[in-house]
């Protein structure tokens, strides 16, 4: 049984659900001119004879230094930030979900020894965390996407798990398990059946604030590097990519900088509305 039922229409207050629409739209925005990406032609295509272009009709972004159009480079580059962003997360709240639902459900030894681990990874700084794990990764197993997502992934699920650990003992005695524990089901069917779906909808409010982390957090190993390697084109790592041009050409860095702060803006601004009514 889900006792869950309070996200329907009408619910919301009328703050959070200008909250949500504000912050459903400037993702819808973005999402929809990242799918027009092909649109905008080639992000690889160089043309040094307009390298350095500022923006005009014909490259409403302008141009970078290797006479690349950065609408296009911009665009393409949302598409892959925001999918490999959603993968994290969703990644992430399955793995934090399964490995806190156990700890919270058995607990003992068990949520003696997840707590521990979970502790150690809370103790150190995400990002420094991150770029830890994807340079061993990557001196490993060399660069990729997988790689990056990986890394990431390593590190974000933690958050999930502590949030769902502290749901799953909050409901492991309720009546509804008493009650199923009582008839005969089995330990893992009542921890699957009946505690996960009730624990979920948490987080998938942190699901949707933590993608604007996540962006941060790829667009931060673009930039330094680490992350998304060319051809390729992502945020990070275009804005990197302008920082020597920043004051003959700014918007090499511009465009990007300000997509990464739109994308962020509007998955806080959603996932707080949401997490107003949850």
């Amino acid at each position: 049984m889900i006792e869950w039922q309070r996200w329907r229409v009408g619910e919301f207050s009328s703050a959070n659900s200008r909250m949500v629409l504000a912050g459903g739209s400037i993702i819808l925005c973005i999402v929809v001119l990242s799918c027009l990406a092909p649109i905008a032609g080639d992000p690889c295509s160089v043309n040094m004879d307009e390298r350095l272009s500022p923006p005009s009709l014909k490259h409403l972004f302008g141009t970078d230094q290797l006479g690349r159009d950065m609408l296009s480079r911009v665009l393409h580059g949302g598409r892959v930030s925001l999918i490999v962003a959603i993968t994290i997360s969703l990644l992430s709240m399955v793995v934090g979900c399964l490995v806190g639902a156990v700890s919270g459900y058995f607990g003992g030894i068990v949520d003696d020894v997840i707590g521990r681990i979970v502790d150690v990874f809370m103790s150190i700084p995400e990002i420094v965390l991150n770029i830890a794990m994807v340079g061993v990764f990557c001196a490993l197993y060399g660069t990729s996407t997988f790689i990056v997502i990986f890394a990431v992934v390593f590190t974000n699920w933690v958050s999930y798990a502590r949030l769902m650990r502290g749901m799953v003992v909050s409901l492991r005695e309720r009546e509804f398990v008493v009650c199923a524990r009582a008839i005969g089901a089995g330990e893992w069917y009542i921890l699957f059946k009946h505690v996960i779906p009730n624990a979920v909808q948490p987080l998938i409010v942190l699901a949707t604030l933590n993608i604007g982390n996540v962006i941060m957090t790829i667009a931060s190993l673009g930039f330094l590097g680490l992350g998304i390697q060319p051809p390729i084109p992502e945020w990070g790592q275009i804005l990197n990519s302008g920082k020597n041009y920043i004051i003959s050409a700014p918007w090499i860095s511009f465009f990007p900088g300000l997509f990464i702060a739109l994308s962020v803006l509007g998955f806080n601004i959603l996932g707080e509305g949401l997490n107003a009514e949850s």
